[in-house]
């Protein structure tokens, strides 16, 4: 049954501090339940859109047309699954990932595991900097080295979060999320892409990764679609939600459910889009070259026809950057409260993750110029590939569990759909990777 706990009016927004405060009454009918469910799955949905996965959907959008839409639509049903377990196990053992990573692993162990998160939170904090720096160059003229020095005056835009509550950070990205997704509705609507392509384009097809272009390619957005922190963020912010009992839990889950593959349906049709768009704008007319964010900015306005499109798109790059700071943030302190019992405010947690992905975006766009963009983007996506199997295999191996998960335990044929994918996914990092160090 769900149970009513005070609610904390000044609770900060940093999840591990809000455990449970969010009330939800048993005699409320389903929809409004549904409603008061809805938010952690949209959270977790911004690092689905993130600037790293902008680059490889329009570098694959410029090459191959609507060739690799299928990929997206694959990435993004492997992304349900892992976060719909990642849910499912905060809600049953009341306890996120990092938490039972910590408890249930020697002490070696969870410290590699706690700084390989790290690691990728940074990775894909430099890819929301470099994308905010580039979004500030296309709209206000500055150039990259400044673009990159003024995301970090993100970090007051968190402080002037802390104690505002988790529902208005939901509210926060969900406006965030509603830009990009307006953004790009505007930019369909004035590219006009052929819709039949597009159709074919989502059926899965071996014949479009026969060469090893559209392969490496559909392995970087497979990379750039699934976040690592994301699985340990999902974990944590689902128990905002007050339940109890095993009836209340399986409501629980239920509903998570439904609100995770909705958020992440969203994101799919974002990521879509931004391929659609590549591939209307740039490969229908012979551009097949574009594999830069810039490159795209400056070429979609004499391809539409008007400027709008180009507003739009780098106005939906900005809010791509800062809905992913407010998340990378929670998860941050979501991985390190679980791992090292140790917490500190929002917004030095945010300071610091911040400084340690300005650094290499400043010294990139300094000794690299504009073209820094796409190879730091592309690195921060095969780092952030390096980790996921990390994150992954602990997952599963909880969510297997009767011993922890009682009732709860994955069926059969979810805990081998799991590990089916986690093969896949380590075999195609390793190729991925191998590829980039020029070993294969």
């Amino acid at each position: 049954m769900f149970f009513p706990l005070p609610k904390t009016a000044t609770a900060p927004f940093c999840p591990a501090e809000v455990a449970g405060s969010i009330v939800v009454p048993q005699e409320l009918p389903w929809w409004k339940k549904a409603l008061r469910f809805a938010g952690p799955g949209l959270l977790v949905s911004v690092g689905y859109m993130d600037p790293g996965n902008w680059a490889t959907d329009i570098e694959a959008g410029s090459r191959f047309g609507y060739r690799l839409l299928f990929v997206v639509l694959l990435s993004s049903l492997a992304a349900m699954l892992l976060q719909c377990l990642a849910a499912r196990l905060g809600i049953a053992t009341r306890k996120d990932l990092a938490q039972l990573s910590s408890q249930r692993y020697p002490k070696a162990i969870g410290r590699i595991q706690w700084v390989f998160a790290e690691i990728s939170i940074i990775a894909c904090d430099l890819a929301e900097v470099l994308g905010s720096a580039l979004a500030f160059k296309l709209l206000f003229g500055v150039s990259l080295p400044v673009g990159v020095a003024l995301t970090a005056l993100d970090t007051f835009l968190v402080l002037g979060l802390q104690g505002q509550g988790f529902r208005r950070v939901e509210s926060i990205i969900l406006g965030l999320v509603g830009t990009i997704g307006i953004c790009f509705v505007v930019q369909l609507f004035l590219v006009g892409p052929d819709w039949h392509a597009v159709a074919a384009g989502f059926v899965p097809s071996l014949h479009a990764l026969d060469s090893r272009e559209p392969l490496y390619l559909a392995i970087g957005i497979l990379g750039a679609t699934i976040m690592p922190h994301n699985l340990y963020l999902h974990s944590s912010i689902v128990q905002t939600r007050a339940v109890s009992g095993e009836q209340g839990k399986r409501a629980a889950i239920r509903l998570t459910r439904v609100d995770t593959i909705v958020s992440l349906a969203l994101a799919l049709l974002i990521n879509a889009s931004i391929l659609i768009v590549a591939a209307g704008a740039f490969h229908a007319t012979g551009r097949h070259d574009v594999a830069d964010i810039g490159d795209a900015y400056q070429l979609l306005a004499p391809i539409a026809g008007t400027t709008i499109a180009s507003v739009a798109f780098a106005v939906g790059l900005f809010a791509s950057g800062q809905s992913s700071t407010f998340t990378g943030t929670i998860a941050g302190q979501v991985i390190m409260d679980g791992f090292l019992q140790l917490k500190i405010p929002c917004w030095q947690r945010r300071l610091v993750t911040r400084g340690l992905a300005i650094v290499p975006a400043f010294i990139g766009v300094v000794t690299l110029g504009d073209s820094a963009i796409g190879t730091l983007l592309v690195a921060s996506q095969v780092v952030l590939s390096v980790q996921l199997p990390f994150a992954m295999y602990p997952l599963i191996r909880f969510t297997d569990d009767k011993a922890l998960m009682g009732r709860f335990a994955n069926a059969w044929w979810v805990s081998a759909s799991a590990w089916a994918l986690f093969v896949a996914i380590s075999g195609a990092n390793a190729w991925l990777v191998a590829q980039v160090a020029g070993l294969a």
